[in-house]
């Protein structure tokens, strides 16, 4: 998928994916698309969380390797 904006945050732990997550959704418009990289596990079931709370859709969550994807529309 091609989101409008990636954010690498591999290396980082909760709550840093998080807040980078809401930082970069904030510069974005509706509909737009961001495309998280995450090395923390537990970011799987935090950006769940992020999206139910926020009301941003949680488009696709995949693993690569060691990489933990999530793939949020802005809303």
């Amino acid at each position: 998928m091609n989101a409008t904006k990636e954010l690498d945050a591999r290396g980082l732990n909760c709550p840093l994916p998080i807040l980078k997550a809401k930082k970069a959704l904030a510069d974005m418009t509706s509909g737009q698309t961001l495309k998280v990289i995450a090395t923390d596990a537990g970011s799987v079931r935090d950006f769940q969380a992020f999206a139910k709370q926020t009301g941003n859709e949680l488009v696709e969550q995949s693993t690569e390797g060691a990489d933990f994807i999530t793939v949020l529309k802005r809303r």
